[in-house]
């Protein structure tokens, strides 16, 4: 049942937002940062393969709409608390989503804005746990979501419809890889920082 609701969500997108053009992509970044379940790759995709020359216009449009209506996801949540997210995910996923939060702080809402993590669960749980630094939020938003749109979108721009298969079947797979690299990265930077700092007290 939910894998058909998906399958008229994305017919839906296609045939309405697609012919929009800018202002559809947008209206899907918006929403899908907040409340809705399809993804603006859904638009961006085919607008980018319909017109590769404004490729990165679209990614940028994607993005700036994302990052916008995931301050309306933390708003609901700074105003639904705790008993919205568990409207829309378990207890024990928000249990897990707090963990997160507990651990990288405000990347893990750019962690979720990068990778295939739902991204409205992190834009409202970062309203529900009532996280406060709101400048930070916008900066790893912009960040997370502006690597996968503009990514995506200059993949089509420079080979277009040969490079679908890749999106498809290898994109997801690799914005994780990247994530974790980076945070591969970061412990060995800590720690070699930690090793550094006690050799020199």
């Amino acid at each position: 049942m939910a894998d058909e609701l998906v399958d008229a969500l994305l017919s839906w997108a296609h045939t309405y937002l697609v012919p929009l053009g800018v202002p559809g992509l947008f209206i899907l970044a918006f929403a899908e940062s907040s409340f809705f379940p399809i993804p603006p790759d859904a638009v961006l995709i085919p607008l980018s393969l319909l017109n590769p020359g404004g490729a990165l216009l679209y990614g940028l449009t994607a993005t700036a709409g994302s990052v916008l209506g995931a301050l309306l996801g933390y708003w609901i949540g700074l105003r639904g608390g705790r008993p919205v997210l568990l409207k829309i995910i378990k207890e024990e996923r928000v249990m897990r989503v707090e963990g997160y939060f507990n651990r990288y702080g405000l990347w893990a809402v750019g962690i979720a804005a990068f990778t295939p993590i739902p991204y409205k669960v992190f834009t409202i749980a970062s309203g529900a746990f009532r996280l406060r630094n709101i400048k930070g939020f916008i900066i790893v938003s912009f960040i997370g979501r502006g690597a996968r749109f503009m990514t995506e979108a200059t993949l089509i721009m420079l080979y277009g419809e040969p490079i679908l298969e890749f999106i498809r079947t290898y994109f997801e797979q690799l914005t994780i890889a990247v994530v974790a690299a980076a945070a591969v990265i970061y412990v060995a930077y800590r720690r070699l920082g930690r090793k550094n700092k006690n050799r020199n007290p």
